[in-house]
């Protein structure tokens, strides 16, 4: 079965901002989801159709390559059928993690998923005495952390050699493969992103 369209599937124009898009995936997932809608199948489907549609034009990069290349642009089984979990895939609970989530202070907050920083993922086991806990104190720990290395200044080459520019990609850190009409980046395969090699 041939699929329908995203922008008509969810019932906004092919102009429609980012804000109606979302706007729009609200109201139909509020009217199909399958807790108000149990043992009907039909709109298990439009519910997960309209889940596939928002997946993909409520993502910039994905709705620009569906706007230049339809289904063909955003699936790469197209034509193949349905993969596993069918079309869409996913679960109910990372689907309104995602669209309602602001609404509770989480989600996208804006479209873009959270930036993750330098340290975030730091964790210490820290053993305390109740007296401790309760009348507080204060405790001295050792965070690790990346130094450069005096001989080589962080380059990795031997004392008095300098890296050179990687012969792959010329320094750029990245290559390009065509794969049909469609064009990948991905880090290099030599250098693994560098840009240089030792």
């Amino acid at each position: 079965m041939a699929k329908r369209d995203y922008y008509e599937v969810l019932g906004v124009s092919r102009t429609a901002s980012e804000a109606d898009i979302k706007k729009a995936f609200r109201r139909l997932a509020m009217k199909l989801h399958p807790d108000r809608n149990p043992d009907d199948a039909v709109a298990e489907e439009r519910f997960k159709e309209a889940k596939e549609a928002y997946d993909i034009l409520g993502d910039a990069q994905k709705r620009a390559a569906y706007d230049q290349f339809g289904h063909a642009g955003v699936d790469p089984s197209f034509g193949a059928g349905p993969g596993p979990g069918g079309p869409g895939g996913g679960n109910f609970s990372d689907i309104f993690g995602d669209v309602f989530g602001d609404i509770f202070g989480g989600g996208r907050g804006g479209g873009g998923r959270q930036q993750s920083y330098r340290g975030a993922d730091l964790r210490y086991n820290l053993t305390l005495s109740l007296e401790e806990v309760v009348h507080g104190t204060s405790v001295k720990i050792r965070v690790p952390t990346l130094a450069a290395c005096e001989t080589c200044d962080g380059s990795g080459a031997r004392k008095g050699s300098q890296p050179t520019k990687c012969d792959t990609c010329g320094g750029v850190g990245q290559v390009r493969m065509q794969q049909g009409f469609f064009s990948i980046q991905q880090a290099c395969p030599r250098c693994h992103g560098e840009g240089v090699t030792i």
